[in-house]
C-alpha cells in the first residue's frame, strides 16, 4: 500500500494479526510492515502511520543506506559526519596562518581549519580530531567506572584497528578504536566497561557477562547500536 502525508510518500505492507495494538517494523532493506489488529479500520491504520511518520522516514532511509554500505565521503558542507551519535555538517575554513590543521566543534557543525583545502588534509584533520576526542572520552569513562573495579588498567591506547572496538591484553593494557568518538556516550561507556571487565575476566564466560550486566544492565542496547550503525562510522 502507499500513503501520502506531508508532501511525502511511504510504501508499506499491512499484515493483520491477533493483537491489541498496531506495530510497525522496518527490515534491513528499509521495507515497512504495519502489523494491525484484525478488524482494524483503514482510518486507524492511517492514523498509526501518520503518528509515526518521521520515525518511519528516518529509520527506512537509515536501513536503505546501511544496505548500500559505506559511501565515499565528500569534504564539503553537503556532507555529515558523526560525533557522539549525532550527525553534523562540516565547514572547511582555509587559514594560512595556523600552525597545524585542526577541527573545532561549535555545537551545530564541525569546523575544519586547514592550510590547504585538500581532501587528504581535511580527512587527516578529522581523523586527528576523532583520535583526540576518543582518548578524552575513554579516559573520562574509565575514571567514572573505576569505582566498580579493584584493578586499574596499566595503559590506555587509541588505535586504528578496525577489527575491534576495544581490547584488553594480558598486560592489562586497554586499546580502543578511534571511531568510538562517533558513537553516543552510552555506547562509549559500554565499550569502556566491557574492556575493564576483562581486567577481571579475560574471556567472555558467564562471570564476565554477569559483571558487565551488573554495571550496565542495558548493555545489549549499546551492542545493538554498534551493530546497526558501525557502517556509517567513517571519514
Amino acid at each position: 500500500m502507499i500513503h501520502n502525508y506531508s508532501d511525502q510518500t511511504i510504501s508499506f505492507e499491512i499484515v493483520y494479526k491477533k493483537r491489541k495494538s498496531m506495530g510497525i517494523t522496518i527490515d534491513v532493506y528499509g521495507n515497512v510492515e504495519v502489523q494491525a489488529p484484525r478488524g482494524a479500520s483503514d482510518e486507524r491504520v492511517r492514523q498509526g502511520i501518520e503518528e509515526n511518520w518521521e520515525w518511519i522516514l528516518q529509520k527506512s532511509k537509515e536501513m536503505k543506506d546501511r544496505a548500500l554500505g559505506q559511501k565515499v565521503k565528500v569534504y564539503d558542507h553537503s556532507e555529515n559526519f558523526l560525533y557522539l551519535g549525532n550527525e553534523y555538517p562540516i565547514e572547511v575554513c582555509h587559514d594560512l596562518n595556523i600552525e597545524q590543521d585542526y577541527v573545532a566543534f561549535d555545537g551545530d557543525m564541525l569546523k575544519i581549519y586547514v592550510k590547504q583545502p585538500e581532501d587528504v588534509k581535511i580527512k587527516q584533520a578529522l581523523k586527528r580530531f576523532y583520535y583526540q576526542q576518543c582518548k578524552m572520552l575513554v579516559e573520562r569513562g574509565i575514571r567514572s567506572y573505576q569505582k566498580h573495579f579493584k584493578t586499574k588498567p596499566r595503559s590506555i591506547r587509541i588505535s586504528d584497528n578496525n577489527s575491534n572496538w576495544g581490547t584488553c591484553d594480558s598486560r592489562q593494557q586497554l586499546t580502543f578504536n578511534w571511531k568510538l568518538a562517533m558513537a553516543p556516550q552510552q555506547v562509549i561507556d559500554y565499550v569502556v566497561v566491557h574492556e575493564m571487565c576483562h581486567l577481571v575476566h579475560l574471556n567472555h564466560d558467564r562471570s564476565f557477562w554477569r559483571l558487565v550486566g551488573k554495571i550496565l544492565p542495558d548493555y545489549k542496547e549499546q551492542e545493538t547500536w554498534l551493530a546497526l550503525s558501525s557502517w556509517k562510522m567513517t571519514v
